[in-house]
């Protein structure tokens, strides 16, 4: 297999986002290989399988790469390694030219990620209260980051607003990279980003972790709360990556994919890198995954026409 679509990584998310595929990648080639072995196999694969990640490293949102996986052969040989972004946030927020559900063939789940919120080092805030109580005092002092429109940090940011009142001001990065760079350096104030993106940074002391935007704490941060925890209600982006073939590819194929890569998966070296980034490992049926799309989907536009949120 080979993740030939993949842009080299320039920034420090970017080569952990790539780190984790690759993990997944090494075990799922493995995997492929095992599951033909059997004399009952037929001849799929016969070749490499081109793996496409629809972000450059530490980038947003690529529309035109999940429209390419959606249009190929659907012969098992091209596959996505799709997310929240690229099947529930953005097809919420504005027509692509794609659809999340009927383009696809579900193959499983990855894994997921919490959302943290971060704070930059220069905010005098020490709590999610105190925040909130300065941002509606000084409105026009308090921006929020984002690595564009249509992707997590942005949506979990406008849940937020929602939850609390908060008075911020979205500031769109081309990228989670930029954005997190310039929230360190106190250009913008605060963050949404995945822990597997932020975790090295708030360890670091560049940025300070204030909540978890998700149903529970972090294993890896025991000592941040939820935003739940803290009296600010359905503020839940747990951010997830799954595989997907394009629709028509044949279910013996889907089965054949859904096999290997939960045996990559069930790989403690390939769990235990994964797991060391901050997202937890999580296997399933394409069947599983089709429910899940359409569940976020629904919650997602629920929270477009909520929030008002638009494409521009």
């Amino acid at each position: 297999m080979n993740d030939s679509c993949t842009p080299r990584p320039t920034a420090a998310s970017g080569w952990r986002r790539r780190d984790v595929l690759l993990s997944t990648l090494a075990g799922l080639a493995a995997g492929s290989a095992h599951a033909v072995s059997a004399p009952a196999a037929t001849a799929y694969p016969q070749r490499l399988i081109s793996i496409v990640v629809p972000t450059a490293a530490g980038g947003g949102n690529d529309a035109i790469a999940s429209e390419y996986v959606a249009r190929a052969k659907p012969d098992g040989y091209t596959v996505l390694f799709g997310y929240i972004g690229t099947h529930g946030m953005n097809p919420a927020l504005q027509r692509l030219r794609y659809d999340p559900i009927k383009s696809f063939e579900p193959i499983g789940m990855v894994c997921t990620s919490p959302t943290l919120m971060v704070a930059a080092p220069q905010v005098k805030a020490r709590t999610v209260a105190e925040l909130v109580q300065q941002s509606k005092a000084s409105p026009q002092s308090f921006n929020y980051a984002s690595a564009g429109n249509g992707t997590a940090p942005h949506f979990a940011a406008e849940m937020f607003k929602l939850a609390s009142g908060a008075q911020l001001t979205h500031v769109p990065y081309k990228g989670s990279a930029p954005a997190m760079t310039d929230t360190m350096a106190g250009q913008t104030q605060i963050m949404f980003p995945s822990l597997f993106s932020a975790y090295p940074y708030v360890h670091a002391g560049k940025l300070r972790a204030l909540a978890v935007a998700g149903p529970q704490r972090s294993r890896q941060m025991p000592d941040v709360p939820t935003l739940g925890e803290l009296g600010y209600q359905n503020v839940d982006v747990t951010q997830w990556y799954a595989m997907f073939a394009p629709a028509g590819t044949p279910a013996d194929v889907v089965a054949r994919l859904n096999q290997a890569l939960n045996q990559a998966l069930a790989d403690p070296a390939v769990a235990k890198r994964i797991e060391t980034h901050g997202a937890d490992v999580v296997t399933g049926t394409p069947d599983q995954l089709r429910t899940l799309v359409s569940s976020e989907l629904d919650k997602w536009r629920r929270v477009v026409a909520q929030a008002g949120l638009s494409a521009d």
